[in-house]
């Protein structure tokens, strides 16, 4: 079995050596603080680990990089799922982004990260009451991650007004805010400042603003 811990890891504890996972993947971009471009990772059971090849083999996955031979012989450890030359730059940004995250205790970090979430529902369920929201997400923290998605017959304009303002969600089709919360630095303050940005944009009517409407590739 295959874990995907690209929307858990860096917010949800996870064990896997613990539970007997056999492989995982994931992406640095989001809760490893890694930002666009991060690159992601694997996971390999050590019981897997000899019988297991990379299909996109590499130089840097190479038991002997730099020998130059002709024939591929894959490293004896984790290293042979590498491929070629990562992105240096991204991978630099990575780095301290894992380091940081490292540092911290999961069982606080997951506690910060239900917290933020019952509080973003528990404020836009108060403050936007009538606008035509509803929960999307489980409302049982234990069911949840650390994002929060509420349903809008016009959540494509009131994302990109959130955005005009700074407030980075995202939106998925048909009709799905999607909020995530990085325990690590996003603060109650800014759950209570998001709710009052997205009551007063619909209150206004400012996501009803023709340029808040036009689709572009990213969402």
């Amino acid at each position: 079995m295959l874990w995907d811990l690209s929307h858990s890891a860096g917010a949800v504890p996870v064990d896997l050596n613990g539970v007997g996972a056999d492989f995982a993947v994931g992406c640095g971009y989001k809760y490893l603080n890694g930002g666009p471009g991060a690159p992601g990772y694997l996971f390999v059971a050590r019981r897997h680990l000899a019988d297991f090849h990379q299909p996109l083999s590499g130089w840097f996955g190479h038991a002997e990089p730099f020998a130059m031979r002709d024939d591929y012989q894959p490293a004896n450890s984790i290293k042979r799922g590498l491929c070629g030359t990562p992105g240096v730059l991204g991978t630099a940004v990575m780095e301290v982004g894992v380091e940081l995250q490292a540092s911290a205790d999961m069982t606080k970090v997951r506690d910060k990260s239900r917290r933020l979430g019952e509080l973003f529902i528990q404020l836009v369920e108060t403050h936007c009451e009538g606008m035509g929201f509803a929960l999307a997400s489980p409302r049982d923290a234990e069911r949840r991650g650390s994002q929060v998605s509420f349903t809008h017959e016009h959540a494509y304009p009131i994302m990109q007004a959130l955005i005009a303002r700074n407030i980075i969600g995202d939106f998925r089709a048909p009709d799905i805010l999607r909020f995530g919360f990085a325990p690590l630095y996003v603060r109650h303050v800014d759950i209570w400042d998001t709710v009052q940005a997205l009551a007063d944009i619909m209150a206004t009517g400012e996501w009803d603003k023709p340029q808040y409407k036009q689709r572009s590739a990213v969402t």
